[in-house]
């Protein structure tokens, strides 16, 4: 069973939403949260790559002009 993210559930639940369809709307949401948990790491991880090729790069240039 999927974590629900209890704010949005009572949100849903004071809006007037049944508590079937506040349950799967907030199973949902913390299904895209842990998708984009995910992708904010993979995103962490491509700034560092691209940054060290960046450094390789740029060293022997400034190397050679100093």
């Amino acid at each position: 069973m999927s974590a629900i993210v209890k704010e949005v559930y009572d949100a849903f639940l004071e809006a007037g939403v049944s508590d079937e369809k506040a349950t799967e709307a907030a199973k949902a949401i913390a299904n895209y949260d842990a998708r984009f948990s995910k992708i904010e790491a993979d995103l962490l991880l491509l700034k560092w790559m691209v940054g060290l090729v960046i450094v390789v790069e740029i060293l022997p240039i400034l190397k050679s002009l100093f």
